[in-house]
């Protein structure tokens, strides 16, 4: 009984290595997946705040 008290009690902090490898492994093949369409986005951002700056300028 004392050793099922004391698997309960135990705590698991912290995250492994294996489980941030994982993590960074998924997000990079998020991005080399979905590049185009991140540039595109990305792109479309800096031009809309380009137009804006730029009718600030001419006002």
């Amino acid at each position: 009984m004392s050793r099922i008290k004391k698997l309960m009690n135990t705590k698991v902090d912290g995250i492994g290595v294996v489980e941030i490898i994982l993590i960074l492994l998924v997000l990079i093949l998020l991005v080399v997946l979905f590049r185009d369409q991140i540039t595109g986005i990305i792109n479309n951002v800096f031009q809309t705040i380009n137009d804006q700056v730029g009718s600030l300028n001419a006002s």
